[in-house]
């Protein structure tokens, strides 16, 4: 079931933003008089799943979901149509319009994507406002969860200052700013200390092999599930909170963590708190210093209240207040993804390692249903897909805006030749790069990463 709700999700995001990325092209299209021939979600390459003419245009949807697109006469496009081409330019047709105007129909689809990006992060913003633990409020600082971040330098219990300069507010910040560090503030030890980071260190950390993420808020020892077969099946239950190991006050989970290697095949005395009660028991080590149980090492913020273990702060908004919340919002993420392709694009980084597909795509997604999670996301696609499309490639919108942006500079067209030859050129550094992407996925799912 939760495959189901996790692609049910993929399929309609990706279709909500194919559709309206689309329609980008075809409204202004229509507007400046100018013939589509069809309008696609997905490739029907040989056979259409569904299809309907209205018009002039043949709306479908195809079988292969790697896309969309609207087949506009007198474009040389992906479908490379070279005999209507060859035919003398029509008054309907792309090739007849005004540069101005063919400009505006191709930088539609992305000119939408930012938009809608922007309209949902302020929707967001009035329907859900929001909620966080101040970083402030992290006295003993973060619990680092991931090897490569340790090996960086960052120590559980160090509070995270600032990253790349940037002063961490709010802990949600430090997680999603940490994975593209370089430069790392620290507190420790009522000492401030700025770590530099590796120029690999997304390398790194996909490396670490650790599934979880790199740094979490620092909760007490409780246990999430009893594995059937566990030699604590008995002594222990689900949300059991362990507050005493071995007779040593525990806080954190992380403090009982570290000691466990210290009790590989040993029983060892335990105190927790089990439905509002104190309660003794042992717990035994396997030969592997292990308890054969899982541990939360993150919590819901209603958990987090309910357990009294941070302040959570609540922010609502008036529409009104909304809307620059939101437009700051969307600024932000078209500035953090701006600053990851730099880093995909030095090699020095290895980071074109990490690049990803439809499979990384579909992981983001939750296996349970949530709206606001599901919004989020899209509106981070919806950017990735603008920026994307802007890049200079033939093939791409990007790559329809340059020889445009040249043309109305220059005052001359490039030939038709040319065009059809940069299209091919294009065609191929997509395929090449959907291929590496996906290639990638398929590796880390071999190897386990």
């Amino acid at each position: 079931m939760d495959i189901v709700i996790k692609l049910s999700q993929f399929l309609l995001s990706l279709s909500l933003l194919i559709i309206l990325h689309e329609l980008g092209h075809f409204i202004p299209a229509k507007l400046f008089k100018t013939r589509v021939e069809k309008f696609y979600l997905f490739f029907d390459v040989k056979y259409s799943l569904f299809k309907k003419q209205i018009g002039e245009t043949v709306y479908g949807i195809g079988w292969l979901p790697l896309g969309g697109y609207v087949k506009i006469s007198g474009m040389i496009d992906e479908s490379m149509d070279k005999e209507q081409m060859a035919l003398p330019p029509q008054p309907w047709e792309f090739r007849s319009k005004p540069a101005w105007q063919r400009l505006i129909i191709m930088l539609g689809g992305v000119t939408v994507n930012f938009i809608l990006a922007f309209i949902i992060y302020i929707g967001m913003a009035f329907v859900y406002g929001d909620t966080y633990v101040a970083n402030a409020d992290l006295k003993d600082g973060i619990w680092v969860t991931n090897p490569a971040i340790e090996k960086a330098g960052i120590k559980t219990g160090d509070k995270i200052i600032s990253i790349n300069g940037k002063k961490m507010e709010r802990y949600d910040d430090i997680s999603k700013n940490l994975y593209m560090a370089s430069e790392v503030t620290v507190q420790r030890n009522n000492e401030t200390k700025t770590i530099k980071f590796p120029i690999n260190i997304i390398n790194q950390i996909s490396n670490s092999g650790a599934k979880r993420t790199l740094v979490e808020m620092r909760i007490p020892f409780i246990v999430s599930e009893v594995e059937k077969n566990s030699l604590n099946a008995a002594n222990l239950k689900s949300a059991d909170i362990i507050t005493h190991f071995n007779g040593v006050p525990v806080k954190y989970a992380d403090e009982a963590i570290a000691q466990f290697k210290n009790f590989s095949g040993k029983t060892v005395p335990v105190t927790l708190k089990r439905d509002g009660k104190v309660v003794q028991t042992t717990v035994k080590f396997n030969n592997k210093s292990k308890l054969q149980i899982a541990y939360a090492s993150r919590l819901p913020y209603s958990n987090i209240e309910k357990l009294n273990l941070y302040k959570v702060n609540r922010d609502q908004y008036s529409f009104g207040e909304s809307i620059p919340i939101g437009i700051t919002t969307g600024v932000d993420g078209l500035v953090d993804y701006g600053n990851q392709l730099k880093t995909i694009f030095n090699p020095k980084t290895e980071a074109y390692k990490e690049v990803g597909g439809f499979a990384a795509i579909f992981n983001i997604f939750p296996n349970s249903w949530s709206w606001e999670a599901f919004w989020s996301i899209t509106a981070l696609l919806s950017i990735m897909l603008g920026v994307m499309n802007l890049l200079p490639i033939p093939a791409l919108d990007g790559g329809h805006v340059m020889f445009l942006l040249y043309e109305i500079i220059s005052g001359r067209k490039p030939s038709d030749k040319f065009l059809e030859n940069a299209q091919m050129v294009g065609f191929v550094l997509l395929i090449s790069l959907l291929l590496f992407a996906n290639g990638n996925d398929i590796y880390k799912a071999i190897v386990g990463k």
